[in-house]
């Protein structure tokens, strides 16, 4: 369960009054997010099907005037670092997160300053829950208001908060991630998920009000270690071996013939997954459209189609994951798959009303058996996307 997010946010402020003997200007808060289905396709141009959750970061936040940005997280001390010493690799440390924001939009012809912050957040970390991406998200929207940039207001400003946050990610921090992680945080809309498309950014809001169960596997998970830029490069072979810019751009018919030009196997099982798990989204957002009420069964057989993709074609699921997926159908999801960038992370289960307790139940018996660390498990709807908070300040 998350953490009332008027507690964060008070904490949030409380934080920075004790360590920088002020109060902030304000609180920014942005969601973490899930993926329902479309993993790995971000990258190659196709669509995916994010929510926001309502587990958040909240930023408590002061305009500086001067070029210094000052951070705390938790117990973490306070982390200095001047904008005119931010650029790609530097900090070299999690504060990257935070000061990479400030640099892409300054390299974005944004008028920015120096700052204090306080954070708090119940995004839990290492996930696959894009903790990073509402770190980035909450102080993009603290800028965008205190700088007066005026991005915040509408989607098409969002957009560009967004697009600042991935570089941020991407150039400074280093980790070669798309750009679906941020376009959940800051655009998504509550009881919604968010089809994405990829190649232009465009979204839809497509109703989505089902509860979803998320099992943390608590396996280790990251993106800098080199694993997610090889499959990226993999996904970018093959499209020069198709003749094509992106995987989006491949027809699903007649598949396994168009892909005999892809001659390394490994880069054709990459290219196999991402064409096939394209139209899987298609078809999960066509049924949320239609359904009142969703068809469980068939939204739960694309998911777990979606995670056998991700376990043999692109070889980014672990044995904690699968575990988490078997024993969550076996106990009478709907389907389950992994759900993140893989390599640990977490999974999620489409369980009926009243049928969570079974399957959590069998996940934490699955593990004992394995003697595994008991998972973390926790029952989210669709979340609003990031805002200011409400303070008494």
């Amino acid at each position: 369960m998350s953490t009332p997010s008027s507690d964060l946010t008070s904490a949030a402020a409380a934080s920075f009054t004790a360590t920088y003997g002020v109060a902030p200007d304000g609180v920014w808060s942005a969601p973490g997010r899930v993926n329902l289905i479309g993993e790995h396709v971000d990258y190659n141009g196709g669509l995916c099907l994010p929510m926001a959750i309502p587990q958040r970061t909240h930023a408590a936040m002061r305009q500086r005037d001067d070029r210094m940005l000052r951070v705390i997280s938790g117990d973490s001390g306070v982390e200095q670092v001047a904008l005119d010493d931010i650029a790609p690799g530097n900090p070299k440390n999690w504060v990257a997160y935070v000061a990479g924001v400030f640099w892409a939009l300054e390299q974005a012809g944004h008028a920015v300053a120096g700052a204090d912050i306080a954070l708090t957040s119940d995004v839990p970390s290492g996930a696959g829950l894009s903790s990073s991406a509402a770190l980035e998200a909450s102080v993009a929207l603290a800028i965008d208001d205190l700088c007066g940039l005026g991005l915040g207001h509408d989607d098409a400003g969002r957009r560009a908060l967004a697009t600042a946050c991935q570089r941020a990610e991407n150039e400074v921090v280093g980790a070669p991630t798309g750009g679906m992680d941020q376009a959940a945080s800051l655009r998504g809309r509550a009881g919604h998920a968010l089809e994405l498309d990829c190649r232009t950014m465009d979204v839809s809001h497509v109703p989505f009000e089902q509860e979803l169960l998320i099992i943390d596997t608590r396996a280790h998970h990251a993106l800098v270690d080199g694993q997610y830029a090889a499959r990226r490069e993999q996904c970018e072979a093959a499209a020069r071996d198709l003749g094509v810019a992106l995987l989006a751009d491949v027809s699903p018919d007649g598949l396994d013939e168009t892909l005999e030009a892809v001659t390394d196997p490994v880069a054709r099982r990459r290219a196999h997954h991402v064409v096939t798990e394209i139209e899987r989204v298609k078809e999960s957002a066509q049924l949320l459209r239609d359904g009142d009420p969703i068809d469980l069964d068939a939204l739960g057989a694309l998911f777990t189609a979606s995670h056998v993709s991700l376990r043999d074609d692109f070889e980014v699921s672990c044995a904690e994951l699968d575990v988490a997926v078997d024993a969550a159908v076996a106990a009478g999801a709907h389907g389950a798959r992994m759900t993140g960038g893989g390599f640990g992370g977490s999974a999620i289960a489409l369980v009926g009303r009243g049928g969570s307790g079974a399957v959590v139940s069998a996940v934490r018996r699955a593990y004992q058996q394995q003697g595994w660390k008991r998972p973390r498990t926790f029952r989210v709807t669709a979340g609003a996307g990031a805002g200011r908070d409400k303070t008494t300040l």
